[in-house]
């Protein structure tokens, strides 16, 4: 922990107990945490301090984790800092669809669980980071069932510069891609759960994701859905027929180009 011993974490729960537990584990864990019991409190903390990441639960009194989150939203729909979510994923869906959170875990969340999605976001964020330092735009969700594809892929991306996260599931796909708004989606078409081509579709037409391009690709040309891009410049940008790993991240790295 010794990178992350200074990293302050702003913990946001009305339920006292709770707040005073996930503090005292995560200090012990090395972080500097800042607690606030309501949304109103946390935004008094805002103007004291800045984090590293925000852990905000949605169910509290007054302004509540929504309101909380519209008060830090930047001109882009953007929040300023890092959150991690605390609350059912299903319930948030619609309005996640247009606000941009790094993560979510449902209550009641087990500490290790809790703390391994605080390295994971506190980890790609200081990789985006040094990426943006370099003047780079890296960030990829990669949609794959197949694990040793996926570890072929990622390893090519993350060797030409990209950040990626990989999701096993069409459904886990565009999840991630509504909440963390990559730079651009690569999707096989046969993916489990909902092929690349209906994940494609939906993101198409969400406001957030519309933009986002998408490269669809497929051992077999023939199963393609046609899925075209869109006057917003997002959507499928490029149909690749192949699953060699140096035609698909060609594809993909082009994209950044």
């Amino acid at each position: 922990m010794a990178d992350d011993a200074k990293r302050k974490l702003l913990l946001v729960d009305d339920d006292t107990s709770l707040l005073v537990t996930l503090r005292d584990f995560l200090h012990f864990e090395g972080y500097d945490v800042v607690t606030a019991e309501s949304g109103e409190k946390a935004l008094a903390v805002l103007a004291e301090t800045a984090p590293d990441l925000i852990i905000l639960d949605m169910s509290m009194p007054g302004m509540g984790g929504i309101g909380f989150l519209k008060e830090i939203l930047q001109k882009d729909g953007k929040p300023r800092y890092p959150v991690l979510v605390l609350t059912a994923r299903a319930n948030m869906a619609e309005f996640f669809s247009n606000v941009e959170v790094d993560g979510f875990i449902a209550k009641p969340c087990d500490p290790q669980d809790l703390l391994m999605e605080v390295t994971r976001i506190i980890f790609l964020r200081r990789g985006e980071q040094q990426a943006a330092a370099n003047g780079m735009r890296r960030r990829l969700v990669l949609g794959e069932s197949d694990m040793g594809l996926a570890a072929n892929l990622t390893k090519w991306l993350r060797d030409n510069g990209h950040l990626v996260e990989h999701c096993i599931k069409g459904p886990e796909a565009l999840e991630s891609a509504i909440v963390k708004r990559p730079d651009v989606i690569v999707l096989n078409e046969m993916l489990d759960g909902m092929n690349g081509s209906a994940v494609a579709e939906m993101l198409g037409v969400m406001p957030n994701t519309k933009t986002i391009p998408i490269v669809l690709y497929s051992a077999d040309g023939r199963t393609f859905k046609p899925v075209a891009a869109n006057r917003d410049g997002g959507g499928v940008v490029a149909l690749v027929p192949s699953i060699d790993v140096d035609e698909v991240g060609r594809r993909v790295h082009a994209v950044f180009a």
